[in-house]
């Protein structure tokens, strides 16, 4: 079995941050909205995703400089506050030795921000698969980078097992053919998130990392899987 894990709200506590930023954004830019409304709508897509989608709804560009004001606000945050989520550290010593690779939207770039700041770079490297730069670049919920990891690790997607905390990621996982389980152990998480996570095809949703061993065991035997 691999393990494969998005990283943005589920290895690091970063969707908030993100979520803060593009709120502080949109709200300067004539676009009222809070830091709880754009993770509830946006949280798992890509910064430019969300750009557009902002921008068909007003019906006009938003400034020249967003996306560049946008990629600079946040990685500065994610330099000075990132914090990985309670109990990773945990979880990797208990699976030590087990497959696993991180398969995230965001770019190599920032992943690298974000896994330097928390110190689980070298836990992971070199099977960290960011969607815009692997396989057809298309982020999810395109299956693209789970797919991708999948065959470049050896594994067949049924013996995937996918941790997402987006119903955007937990539809790419699906569509790629993967397992998956939901996440709501994140800062971000709010009322109604596992109840999405499981409409959109999570087959159960943990909320604390301690969990994860038993419930991959219990989820893979499921269909007779090791």
């Amino acid at each position: 079995m691999l393990f494969a894990f998005d990283c943005d709200g589920v290895l690091v506590d970063s969707e908030i941050i993100a979520s803060q930023v593009d709120a502080e954004l949109f709200t300067r830019s004539g676009y009222q909205i809070t830091a709880s409304e754009v993770s509830r709508r946006f949280a798992g897509l890509t910064s430019r995703a969300i750009h557009d989608i902002v921008e068909k709804e007003i019906g006009r560009p938003l400034p020249a400089s967003y996306m560049e004001e946008q990629t600079a606000a946040l990685d500065g945050r994610l330099a000075r506050e990132l914090k990985a989520v309670p109990g990773l550290t945990e979880l990797l010593e208990k699976i030590e030795g087990q497959p696993r690779c991180i398969c995230s939207n965001s770019s190599t770039d920032r992943l690298r921000i974000e896994l330097d700041k928390t110190r689980l770079w070298d836990k992971f490297a070199p099977n960290i698969f960011s969607a815009v730069e692997v396989g057809d670049q298309k982020p999810k919920p395109a299956p693209n980078v789970y797919a991708y990891a999948a065959h470049a690790m050896g594994f067949a997607p049924r013996d995937v097992l996918v941790l997402e905390d987006s119903v955007f990621g937990v539809h790419a996982a699906k569509a790629a053919g993967c397992r998956v389980l939901g996440f709501t152990g994140g800062s971000h998480t709010w009322p109604g998130h596992a109840d999405l996570l499981t409409e959109a095809g999570a087959e159960t949703v943990i909320r604390r990392f301690a969990e994860l061993p038993q419930i991959a065991e219990a989820v893979m035997s499921w269909e007779g899987l090791d």
